[in-house]
């Protein structure tokens, strides 16, 4: 989850493409103009351990635009493939 973050917020979206499971991924990840990455806070995960084949990751992301500042609070599903862990989906507290 955190490098999943930290690949949005430089830009290496490279990265989160290969960190994005091939089931639910889009054809191409393209940057939001204009927005600014502050800052990730884990607020709770389940399962996700050394022994597990999947778990979710309860998030809060905060960024900047130009309308200004604003927070994506998301539960994350992963999965292991291939012994990495993959992003399957989200939902999204709106």
């Amino acid at each position: 989850m955190r490098s999943r973050y930290c690949g949005y917020a430089v830009g290496a979206l490279d990265h989160v493409f290969r960190t994005w499971h091939p089931r639910t991924r889009p054809d191409e990840i393209e940057a939001t103009p204009g927005l600014t990455w502050l800052g990730l806070t884990i607020v709770a995960t389940d399962a996700g351990g050394p022994d597990d084949t999947e778990g979710v990751v309860e998030f809060r992301a905060r960024y900047s635009t130009a309308a200004g500042p604003g927070e994506l609070h998301e539960r994350s599903s992963f999965t292991r493939r291939a012994g990495r862990w993959v992003y399957v989906d989200g939902d999204i507290d709106r």
